[in-house]
């Protein structure tokens, strides 16, 4: 189909930030074929109205657990070992193969209505989480998570080719690419991260991890390898392929300039740190090294919300308060790691950006709310204004999937009611 996108105001890429203009945008084959200029012999199958909106390049949402949007408010105040390790593993042993889907077409639904278009899960059921993510329309890379107390440990070999197997059911499916996710080096023996090292090679797929997200996890580390968990996963081979990293909180000495040597895309999730009380990723440093710096919600289950517009807030905040410092981690550093080094983490190529020849992934969001006035509306008012009520149209590779606040790919109103009917078999939620 092809779009054209006319008089609106769109955050363009200049020099290292952005600017906005109002200009026209002409999508074609599911990429943006001109900003300003008709291409030649281009006829708009559809045209939008620009005016009073802004154009904004799709969020990329760079780790989460969509299903997990069936325990949002169920493990709350909660340490992090008793967060998880005592409720979050048993709730989920308590689940249905249905319920992921179901979980994880809720999760999508919260992302998509806050601007996010693309997205890397980390999951344990086979075939349910990407039948959702399929149907949605969203960018998704998708991992199945792998644990294993050793290379021949029968469940964890079980997990590897559960992953295989979706990847060779799903092969083809345009949106959606996979990665392999041994969960974190404290559920995975370091000869079992071997082989899945080795197994992701073969599949030519990249590597979706938890590390160094907690101080009990670094003590362990040292004391049963010496080594901290960066350089453990290092000495597996993890980080000789493509690799993300989720949390990265408690870096030890040198870790730093190993993820920057190995090319590995550490991925912040800011609230969920705070929530569970395990600190504040070390974002300034890591952008100084040149490692490319994502965002993620992580699960609501330890968030609460998979908004990305109020992760990309938390970003842009929590860094200026922690260093006294009201010019660490400005709006445009924090827009960018939102969207194209999302986009480089999944190994998505032309994507994050609204720029001739890109994916044409896109939020369009109103001009005319509280929080998006008075004008002029710039870069900052996406990170410093509470502006997640504006986003009304959301597109993905030139497919329109939210038009004027209505999800077009997915039947909302089923997928709240399954939400309530699992979350009463779960029973109520509980703290302890």
């Amino acid at each position: 189909m092809n779009l054209l996108i006319k008089g609106i105001t769109a955050v363009l890429p200049e020099g290292g930030g952005y600017t906005t203009r109002v200009t026209d945008v002409y999508v074609g084959g599911g990429v943006i074929l001109s900003v300003g200029a008709v291409p030649e012999g281009f006829c708009a199958d559809k045209t939008i109205s620009g005016g009073g909106k802004l154009l904004v390049q799709g969020l990329v949402n760079a780790h989460t657990h969509a299903y997990m949007s069936l325990f949002r408010g169920r493990a709350d105040d909660l340490g992090f070992d008793d967060w998880l390790f005592r409720s979050i593993l048993p709730m989920e042993q308590r689940l249905l193969p249905d319920d992921f889907y179901w979980g994880t077409l809720l999760g999508i639904c919260e992302m998509i209505r806050s601007g996010a278009t693309s997205f890397l899960d980390m999951h344990m059921m086979p075939e349910k989480c990407a039948l959702a993510a399929k149907e949605s329309g969203m960018r998704s890379v998708l991992s199945r998570g792998l644990v294993g107390e050793s290379r021949l440990d029968k469940g964890g070999l079980r997990r590897i080719r559960e992953a295989e197997a979706d990847i060779e059911q799903f092969k083809g499916c345009e949106k959606l690419s996979f990665m392999l996710a041994p969960h974190a080096p404290y559920s995975c023996s370091p000869d079992f991260l071997e082989a899945v090292a080795e197994t992701a090679k073969a599949l030519d797929v990249g590597i979706n991890i938890h590390l160094s997200e907690s101080a009990r996890e670094v003590r362990t580390s040292f004391v049963k390898h010496d080594l901290s968990p960066v350089a453990l996963i290092n000495k597996t081979g993890l980080f000789d392929l493509p690799c993300t990293a989720a949390h990265c909180v408690r870096l030890a000495g040198g870790d730093i300039n190993i993820l920057s040597e190995k090319g590995v895309s550490v991925v912040t999730c800011p609230v969920s740190n705070l929530k569970l009380g395990n600190g504040v990723a070390p974002v300034p440093e890591l952008l100084q090294k040149g490692v490319t710096v994502a965002l993620g919600t992580d699960g609501a289950a330890s968030n609460n919300s998979l908004n990305m517009l109020r992760e990309l807030s938390f970003l842009a905040l929590i860094h200026k308060g922690v260093r006294r410092d009201p010019l660490c981690v400005t709006a445009h550093e924090a827009l960018k790691i939102a969207t194209l080094n999302g986009a480089r983490a999944l190994g998505l190529e032309k994507t994050g950006e609204i720029r001739v020849g890109f994916n044409a992934d896109f939020a369009i969001m109103r001009l005319d709310t509280p929080a998006m006035n008075p004008p002029p509306v710039g870069i900052s008012s996406l990170c410093y204004s509470d502006c997640s009520s504006s986003v009304e149209t959301v597109i993905v590779g030139g497919e329109i999937i939210m038009e004027n606040g209505c999800i077009k790919t997915i039947d909302e109103e089923r997928v709240i009611f399954e939400a309530g009917r699992i979350s009463g078999r779960l029973g109520s939620a509980q703290t302890l």
